[in-house]
């Protein structure tokens, strides 16, 4: 590794690690301090940490990757996304916001699920407690192939080494310092992967004659939104915006903004930075496609495209900086992810379930002891860096979209979901994902995975489940008005 490369990635270390002291002074010792940073985020930093919890990796890897190989028309994704997320700020986060604290001042997902519904339930909790653990572990390891990846063709470091310093450098942030630190991180973090991807693009353009031409001759259907792709494809790509209203990690944002009145303010410039976030992540694929067939070089992984302009058209240290980006966006996603799995190991099933009389202190040692299980387990299942790291996240996204999405927004909307309602559509959601995802069933010559997006079927399956379930249930036995009466 070049000297002025492993200063720049030394000094981000270093930073995230004193970000984290940082916060573990300044928060509170329980567990809403711990796991909700005492509901006092800024819509500044509620925004750009939601946008870097979600984008990980994949937006200066997977979709540059994606872009390279099949050129404008995985644009669709980044519509569909974009999409999402402004109606899950417009939706779910002002109600979501109002809700939880009404919920008996719920902070987790399934704690508010269960709050709202049935308090005395144990099912429900239960339920959302392991789908939470199963796919976010799944998650996290899509992270780390991500740092493994990063450390091996950047720094000529092994893939091992990459997923170890990677976790490492998460788990002590996130241990000592909680929600307070994984969303001053993410902060931070979000800053550096917007200056990287607006930055890179537009230096590499001056450097390439005539990108058009060039794209043209490689392939005519690179600079079109549609060539080659049929109805299902690009409902397939636009389905990824519908997996925004069921993601753990980016909604718990919304339950800890200091109040509603900010939530405008925090969709203003959250949306803002996504569009300019994965408008540069377009640009670096496809000028980096034609950058790579000017210049007559070869790119054995697609994925790591952003990683070869910064290392060609920057100057070391410069370019320390810019793959500090790529870091920076895998730290903020495996950060958040770790927490709500700690949150569920240790507030869901451990406290709620398990040991009600557990002190406050109690439970955050559980919670940080959840930590480093998670990361443990993640890091094993990301030994094995054959998958790609867009797929791995679109398991983990559909997974979440169609169990969690439709009853939240359910939750928030319709007084008349009931428990059992609820419980039947996390069930059938996660259900359906998993066997559309692995199933060998074929249209059209195509496996159903490849046909169709897994989340589509699992968010519609999810959610007649609930309405249907929910019509012919009873009502929850406590009193709801209330929340309703304050929308």
């Amino acid at each position: 590794m070049d000297i002025y490369t492993l200063i720049s990635i030394s000094a981000y270390f270093i930073a995230m690690l004193g970000i984290g002291l940082y916060a573990y002074r300044n928060t509170e010792t329980d567990v809403e301090g711990y796991l909700l940073g005492g509901r006092q985020l800024s819509p500044a930093v509620t925004a750009l940490s939601a946008g870097a919890s979600d984008m990980s990796g994949w937006i200066l890897m997977g979709l540059p990757g994606a872009m390279y190989i099949n050129g404008l028309s995985s644009a669709w994704i980044a519509i569909g996304l974009v999409i999402g997320a402004y109606f899950n700020y417009l939706i779910v986060a002002p109600r979501l916001r109002r809700f939880s604290e009404l919920a008996n001042d719920a902070v987790t997902i399934p704690d508010y699920l269960s709050n709202r519904l049935k308090p005395e339930g144990k099912s429900l909790r239960a339920v959302a407690a392991v789908v939470v653990i199963v796919f976010f572990t799944l998650y996290t390891s899509a992270g780390l192939v991500a740092g493994g990846k990063l450390f091996e063709s950047a720094f000529g470091q092994s893939y091992e080494l990459g997923i170890l310093l990677t976790v490492g450098v998460v788990v002590v942030y996130t241990l000592i310092g909680g929600f307070l630190a994984v969303s001053m991180t993410d902060f931070v973090q979000g800053c550096i992967m917007l200056v990287a991807l607006i930055v890179v693009p537009i230096v590499a353009i001056f450097d390439v004659q005539d990108v058009s031409a060039t794209l043209t001759s490689i392939d005519p259907s690179m600079l079109s939104l549609t060539s080659n792709l049929g109805i299902m494809a690009i409902i397939s790509s636009m389905a990824w915006g519908l997996g925004y209203f069921g993601q753990p990690h980016i909604i718990v944002r919304f339950m800890a903004i200091r109040s509603v009145e900010d939530i405008p303010t925090a969709r203003r410039i959250g949306i803002s930075w996504m569009i300019l976030s994965v408008s540069g992540a377009l640009c670096v694929g496809l000028v980096g496609r034609a950058y790579v067939m000017q210049h007559n070089l070869t790119l054995a992984d697609p994925e790591t495209i952003f990683i070869l302009l910064s290392q060609i058209m920057f100057h070391p240290l410069v370019a320390g900086i810019l793959l500090s980006a790529i870091l920076a966006a895998i730290m903020s996603t495996i950060s958040s992810q770790l927490l709500v799995s700690a949150s569920s190991l240790s507030e869901d099933l451990y406290h709620r379930l398990f040991k009600r009389e557990a002190s406050q202190r109690e439970v955050v040692i559980v919670g940080r002891a959840a930590v480093l299980g998670v990361s443990a387990v993640a890091a094993y299942l990301a030994l094995n860096p054959d998958e790609t790291i867009l797929g791995l996240v679109a398991n983990a996204w559909a997974g979440f979209g169609a169990a969690f999405g439709p009853v939240i927004i359910l939750s928030l909307v319709w007084s008349k979901l009931t428990y059992h309602g609820a419980v039947s559509a996390m069930i059938a959601g996660a259900v359906t994902v998993l066997w559309w995802s692995s199933s060998s069933l074929t249209i059209n010559d195509q496996v159903l995975s490849s046909w169709l997006y897994e989340i589509v079927p699992g968010f519609i399956v999810a959610m007649l489940a609930a309405l249907i379930v929910s019509r012919f249930t009873a009502r929850p036995s406590h009193n709801i008005d209330h929340f309703f009466s304050t929308r």
